[in-house]
């Protein structure tokens, strides 16, 4: 008797299982989501999210196609933007952990120049990002990092 119930039991579980299973949605491929980035503003605060707190998206839409950023550390390092966006993409979900401070250096209708202090313990990243307004939408065409 105890090996029916035990038989019974087992097969109750498995059909159960395949039907959860089952109603599950299939795992696509994600959606290509848009960012504001209607304002110079909206595209700074998307680009400090993006290389501080490891958000992904819409990183293609953020950088310009010309961008390039330039390390200047012991030896002076430059990428370009399909190396740079790889990279942000490894880090999605990282958040640094450091104070930011953003100051807008200059400003007008169609550029503007931020500076933007990352305080580590023990060190400090300046960034000095250029944002264009091209193509109905604001992007980030230059940045240089700089350390302390």
């Amino acid at each position: 008797m105890k090996t029916i119930v035990k038989k019974f039991t087992a097969a109750a579980l498995i059909a159960f299982s395949s039907v959860v299973m089952a109603a599950e949605k299939p795992v696509s491929k994600p959606e290509k989501v848009s960012v504001n980035l209607s304002t110079a503003d909206f595209a700074l605060q998307h680009y400090v999210a993006v290389t501080t707190a490891g958000e992904t998206v819409g990183l293609a839409q953020l950088f310009a196609e010309d961008f390039i950023q330039k390390i200047q550390a012991f030896k002076t390092q430059t990428y370009g933007r399909q190396t740079l966006i790889k990279s942000l993409k490894k880090q999605q979900g990282e958040i640094l952990n450091c104070k930011t401070h953003i100051k807008i250096v200059e400003k007008s209708a169609d550029y503007m120049i931020a500076k933007i202090v990352m305080k580590f313990d023990g060190f400090r990243m300046t960034d000095l990002v250029t944002l264009v307004y091209e193509n109905g939408g604001w992007q980030v065409s230059k940045s240089v990092h700089s350390y302390q």
